[in-house]
C-alpha cells in the first residue's frame, strides 16, 4: 500500500508499507547494513507471534512524478482489465525505495478461537490456513490455536524456483507414501504441511498441482503464509476443483473476499476489520467461536432436517397416488379417478402440509449441548448417514407397502360394507374411506419420525388429522349446494354412520405403522448408531467423564515430564512415593483396567 505526498519542503515523496518479502525486493539496496539488522528484528517479532510489516521511502522528481501521472490516469480510466493496469502502473513508480524501518504489533487470538479449531478437528474438519503474516507468525499462530501439536513434524517449503519446488513436493510425498507398496509409513495425524506465497505460486501450476494438492490432504493441517488475496482464492478453487469435498472459507477482512466467494459456503466475520467480509458472505458472525456452533449445533440440525423432510414428503405422496395406480387394475385402466379432485388437492396444501414444515424447521435429533459436547456426530453429514441412495430408496419401497396394505386390506375389509338403506358402497365412500386412511397413515409416520415434539409438531399432526375430519363433513354439506362436489352428496351419513370405515380409518393405518415401529425397534435395540447412544445418554442425563479423564492424562503426562526432567539433572527420588508417582501409578493401573469412558 502506497501513498504519494508533496510534502512541506516541497518535495514529492513516495511512502510504502507491505510485508518485507514485497518490500525488501523493491529497495535500492537490500545488502546494506540497516537492511540486516531490520530484517533481524522482523524474525524475532515473528517468532514471538506479532504481525510485522515493513516501511519504505522514495523521493521522486518533478519530471518523473508527471510522467508517470499521465501512465496512472490513463490506467484509472481503462475498462479492460483495470486492475491490471493500475498494478503495472504502481510497479513503475514503486522501486529504488529506502527501507526506513518495520512495525510489530500483537494480534491476540479472540476468545475461544483455540478451542473452536480443535474442536472442529475431532468432528473430522480438515482445517488450513491462508494468510499473509510471515512464516514464524504464522507458525506460532498455528500452535497457539491448536492447529499444530507439539508432536507434529512440520514439511516446510520455502523454495524459490519452480523445480525446486516440484522435487521438493515430489520427494516428501515419496517419503509419506510408499509408492511400491501403497502402504503408509508415517503417521499422518502428526503432518502438518507450512508453505510460503512464493513457493505456494509454483505449486499451483499446472504440472505442480496434483502433488501439491495430494501431498497437502494428507496433512493433519496446512498452513500458507504470505500469500495474497488472489493466492487465497486460487487455492480454494484449486480445492474445489479437484476434491468432492465441501469448502467452507472464514475471514475478517476485505483481503478475505475472494477467497469467502470461491468457497462453497462463505462465512464472514464482522468487526474490527470492517463489513467487507460479511457482506460478502452467505453467513455473518461476529467472533469466531460462534463458528462452532453454526456448524456443529446449527448445520447438524438442518442437514438432519432436510433429509427427513425430503425423504417423507417422497414418502407421503407416493402412498397417496399408489392407491390411484392400484386402482386402475380394478377400473380396466379406464382414467377413473379413485378421490374427488378438490380433496385431492386439498393433500398436499392442507392436510398434510403441516408436517413436513415442523420436521423441517424444528425437528432436533440431538440437543444443542449433546452436539457441542460430541464433535464427531457431525461426521454423520460427512458421511452422509442420514440422506443417500440407500435411505430414498427405503423410504420409497415403504411407501409403495403401505399403499399396497391400504389399498387391499382397506378394499376386503369394506367388501360387506352396505348403508342402513340397503343400498352397495358407491365409489365415492369408499374413496373417501382409503383416503383417511392414508392421511392417518402419513400423520402417523410423521410422528414416528419425529424426535422432538414441540408445541409447533403437537399443531403440526394431530391438527392436520382434526382439520381432515372437520373438513370432509362441512365439504360434503356445503359443497353440494355450491355444486362444486356433487359426488359427496349423501355421504356422511353413508360412512360415518357404518362401524367398517372406522375400522379402515383405525386399523389400516395401525397395521402399516406397526411395522415400521417394529423395524425402527429393532435397529434402535440392536443395531444402534451413535447418535441413538447419545440420545439415551441425554435421555437419562449421563456425566461426560471425557474432560475429567482429559485433565487426569495431562497431570500424569506432566508429572512424567517432570521425573524425566529431575531425572536428566541428576536428582534422586527418596524410597517414598511422591504425589506424582503415586499419580502414575494410578494411571496404569486405570489403563490395564478401564473405567466407564
Amino acid at each position: 500500500m502506497s501513498a504519494i505526498l508533496r510534502c512541506p519542503d516541497g518535495k514529492i515523496r513516495l511512502y510504502c508499507k507491505g510485508a518485507d518479502t514485497v518490500i525488501l525486493e523493491r529497495l535500492q539496496d537490500n545488502t546494506l547494513e540497516s537492511v540486516k539488522k531490520v530484517t533481524n528484528h522482523l524474525e524475532e517479532f515473528a517468532t514471538e507471534g506479532l504481525r510485522t510489516l515493513c516501511l519504505s521511502m522514495r523521493e521522486i522528481s518533478e519530471r518523473e512524478y508527471d510522467e508517470w501521472k499521465v501512465i496512472y490516469q490513463k490506467a484509472a480510466t481503462t475498462v479492460n482489465n483495470r486492475q491490471q493496469q493500475l498494478d503495472s502502473a504502481a510497479e513503475i513508480i514503486e522501486r529504488d525505495m529506502t527501507l526506513l524501518g518495520a512495525t510489530a504489533i500483537e494480534d491476540k487470538l479472540q476468545d475461544g478461537v483455540p478451542k473452536t479449531i480443535f474442536t472442529l478437528a475431532q468432528a473430522g474438519i480438515r482445517i488450513w490456513v491462508l494468510t499473509g503474516d510471515r512464516q514464524e507468525t504464522a507458525i506460532n499462530i498455528g500452535y497457539s490455536c491448536k492447529l499444530i501439536q507439539e508432536d507434529f513434524s512440520l514439511i516446510i517449503c520455502n523454495s524459490s524456483t519452480h523445480w525446486e519446488t516440484k522435487d521438493f513436493l515430489r520427494q516428501k510425498l515419496m517419503a509419506i507414501r510408499d509408492t511400491s507398496n501403497g502402504t503408509r509409513t508415517v503417521d499422518l495425524n502428526s503432518l502438518a504441511l507450512i508453505i510460503d506465497g512464493k513457493s505456494l505460486d509454483f505449486a499451483l501450476e499446472k504440472d505442480i498441482e496434483d502433488i501439491f494438492l495430494e501431498l497437502a490432504t494428507l496433512c493433519k493441517a496446512v498452513i500458507c503464509c504470505r500469500v495474497s488475496p488472489l493466492q487465497k482464492a486460487l487455492v480454494v478453487k484449486l480445492v474445489k476443483r479437484k476434491r468432492s469435498e465441501v469448502l467452507l472459507a472464514i475471514g475478517d477482512g476485505a483481503n478475505d473476499v475472494s477467497m469467502i466467494q470461491a468457497a462453497h459456503v462463505g462465512v464472514g466475520i464482522s468487526g474490527q476489520e470492517g463489513l467487507q467480509a460479511a457482506r460478502s458472505s452467505d453467513f455473518a458472525i461476529s467472533e469466531f467461536k460462534h463458528l462452532r456452533k453454526l456448524l456443529l449445533v446449527h448445520g447438524s440440525w438442518s442437514y438432519h432436517r432436510l433429509s427427513k423432510m425430503i425423504l417423507y414428503s417422497f414418502y407421503k405422496n407416493i402412498t397417496l397416488y399408489m392407491t390411484q395406480f392400484l386402482f386402475a387394475f380394478y377400473n380396466g385402466f379406464s382414467g377413473q379417478t379413485l378421490y374427488e379432485s378438490w380433496t385431492i388437492t386439498g393433500y398436499s396444501v392442507l392436510f398434510t402440509v403441516m408436517p413436513p414444515i415442523s420436521i423441517g424447521l424444528f425437528d432436533q435429533y440431538l440437543y444443542a449441548r449433546s452436539l457441542d459436547r460430541y464433535p464427531e456426530m457431525y461426521k454423520m453429514g460427512q458421511n452422509s448417514e442420514f440422506f443417500n441412495v440407500s435411505s430414498f430408496w427405503g423410504s420409497t419401497i415403504n411407501a409403495f407397502i403401505h399403499s399396497i396394505i391400504i389399498f387391499f386390506l382397506g378394499t376386503a375389509v369394506l367388501k360387506p360394507f352396505v348403508t342402513n338403506t340397503g343400498q352397495e358402497l358407491n365409489q365415492w365412500a369408499y374413496g373417501v374411506t382409503l383416503y383417511s386412511a392414508v392421511v392417518l397413515t402419513v400423520l402417523l409416520k410423521a410422528a414416528l419420525l419425529t424426535s422432538t415434539w414441540t408445541k409447533w409438531t403437537v399443531i403440526a399432526i394431530p391438527g392436520s388429522l382434526v382439520i381432515w375430519l372437520g373438513f370432509i363433513p362441512l365439504y360434503a354439506y356445503v359443497g353440494p349446494k355450491i355444486g362444486i362436489a356433487s359426488e359427496y352428496q349423501g355421504l356422511i351419513r353413508n360412512i360415518f354412520g357404518n362401524p367398517l370405515y372406522w375400522i379402515v380409518f383405525i386399523i389400516v393405518p395401525l397395521a402399516c405403522i406397526l411395522r415400521d415401529y417394529a423395524w425402527k425397534f429393532y435397529k434402535r435395540m440392536y443395531l444402534s448408531r451413535a447418535y441413538q447412544i447419545v440420545q439415551e445418554i441425554q435421555k437419562y442425563n449421563i456425566p461426560d467423564y471425557r474432560p475429567r479423564m482429559e485433565r487426569f492424562r495431562k497431570a500424569v503426562h506432566k508429572a512424567r515430564a517432570l521425573q524425566r526432567l529431575r531425572k536428566n539433572r541428576g536428582y534422586a527420588f527418596s524410597q517414598t512415593e511422591t504425589d506424582q508417582t503415586k499419580l502414575i501409578r494410578s494411571y496404569d493401573t486405570t489403563r490395564k483396567k478401564p473405567t466407564g469412558e
